[in-house]
């Protein structure tokens, strides 16, 4: 079926007419942007607070690099939430192999695994990784939630650790709405802080 262009002038006089008609050339946004955090200097933490419930999921935009030592997770808190009550799973592939893993009763959402791009000999300079992350219907508040993310990286067929891809999904048992989003690198475990020129975007999606 074609889609015509219409206008309120193209409507006959004395039918109802609807704003959200769209009129051939009006562009309107599905996207706003919540914040955006862009470093200066090496953190192992970001957070998102206050995020407001009028939207109906959200987006994540992430370029990671790390300061020092091998690959290492890009770790998603809900709320501030430590707890096992999340579980995450992937599949990841480097260019010869695939595996897939999973883990139940996590501390964390998702672990990004793959997306993060490090400061180690293995590593090119001046690379990031990057990812993408939706979160379905995040303030709903009679359902668990759940998100879905798109991480990749390359090292040019570098040595040791190669260029990846992992599409990766997690669930936060809990209906809280989520006001806050916190991303770790888990730098007590790693030794591992995100350095300078990391960047995240968060968006509203209508």
């Amino acid at each position: 079926m074609a889609i015509s262009r219409a206008s309120d002038s193209s409507i006959q006089d004395g039918l109802p007419k609807y704003n959200d008609i769209w009129d051939g050339t009006t562009a309107t946004s599905a996207f706003d942007s919540l914040g955006s955090v862009l470093l200066g200097t090496a953190t192992s933490t970001i957070t998102f607070s206050n995020i407001p419930g009028t939207y109906t999921h959200l987006q994540i935009r992430c370029l990671t690099r790390g300061t020092t030592g091998s690959t290492c997770p890009v770790y998603l808190r809900v709320n501030s939430d430590s707890g096992t009550n999340y579980s995450t799973h992937q599949i990841l592939g480097n260019g010869s192999t695939a595996y897939a893993d999973g883990h139940a009763n996590a501390s964390y959402i998702l672990d990004g695994w793959g997306g993060f791009q490090s400061f180690s000999g293995d590593d090119l300079a001046n690379t990031f990784g990057i990812g993408i992350i939706d979160i379905f219907d995040y303030a709903n508040t009679s359902k668990f939630k759940t998100a879905r993310a798109l991480w990749g990286r390359d090292n040019n067929a570098s040595s040791g650790v190669t260029g990846r891809v992992v599409f990766e999904s997690g669930a936060w048992r809990n209906t809280n709405a989520i006001t806050t989003l916190t991303f770790t690198t888990d730098a007590t475990t790693y030794g591992i802080n995100w350095a300078a020129g990391t960047q995240i975007d968060l968006y509203g999606v209508k």
